[in-house]
C-alpha cells in the first residue's frame, strides 16, 4: 500500500500512460518487418510475451491507482458554498457550470439590436431588419459572474482537496 494525493497520482497515471505508450509503439512497430530476398534482414527487437506482459502490469497499476481515486471522490467531502459536497458531486456540478458559463457568454457578448443581412439574392425588400435579444443582458451578466465564481469556489476547494488529502493506493 502507498499514500498518494490526488495530485501525485494523477502524475503517476500521466506516467504510466507514457510508459504504456512506448509499449504499443514498440508493439506497433516490431510487428513486421521488410526484407528483401538478397539481403540479410534487419528484425526489430520485438518479443510479443513480454511486451503483452508489461502493458498488462502498467494496465493493471492504472486500474487500481483510478479506483482508489473513484472512491476517495465518492466518499469524501469539500464544503464548498456553505454545504458540504462529496468530490464526484462537485466535479459533476464543474462540469454543467461551465457548460452553462459558455452558454452565459455567448448571450452576455451579444448586442441588444443587430441589424440582419438579407443577402444579395433573397429579398427585394428594401427596408431593414433587425434583431433584438429576448432577455435583460444586465440579469445575464449577473448569473454568468455568480456561475464564474461558483466554478472558481469549487476549483479552489478541488485543488487544496487534491494538493493535501492522501489515500491508500493497493501497488
Amino acid at each position: 500500500m502507498a499514500k498518494m494525493t490526488s495530485a501525485y497520482a494523477n502524475k503517476v497515471l500521466r506516467r504510466l500512460n507514457d510508459d504504456k505508450d512506448f509499449y504499443l509503439n514498440k508493439e506497433q512497430e516490431g510487428q513486421v518487418y521488410v526484407a528483401s530476398l538478397d539481403e540479410e534482414p534487419v528484425v526489430p527487437d520485438y518479443d510479443y510475451s513480454d511486451v503483452s506482459s508489461k502493458i498488462a502490469e502498467i494496465d493493471a497499476k492504472i486500474v487500481k491507482i483510478k479506483h482508489a481515486i473513484n472512491v476517495t471522490n465518492v466518499t469524501s467531502t469539500v464544503m464548498v458554498g456553505g454545504a458540504d459536497m462529496s468530490i464526484d458531486a462537485v466535479l459533476v456540478k464543474m462540469a454543467q457550470f461551465n457548460k452553462r458559463k459558455s452558454i452565459l457568454d455567448a448571450m452576455r457578448k451579444r448586442q441588444e439590436k443587430t441589424r440582419v443581412s438579407a443577402g444579395y439574392f433573397t429579398s427585394r425588400k428594401t427596408a431593414p431588419e433587425y434583431q433584438y435579444i429576448n432577455y435583460d443582458l444586465e440579469t445575464v451578466n449577473k448569473e454568468y459572474e455568480r456561475i464564474d465564481g461558483e466554478i472558481a469556489e469549487m476549483q479552489i476547494a478541488l485543488d487544496k482537496f487534491n494538493q493535501t488529502f492522501e489515500f491508500e493506493v493497493e501497488v
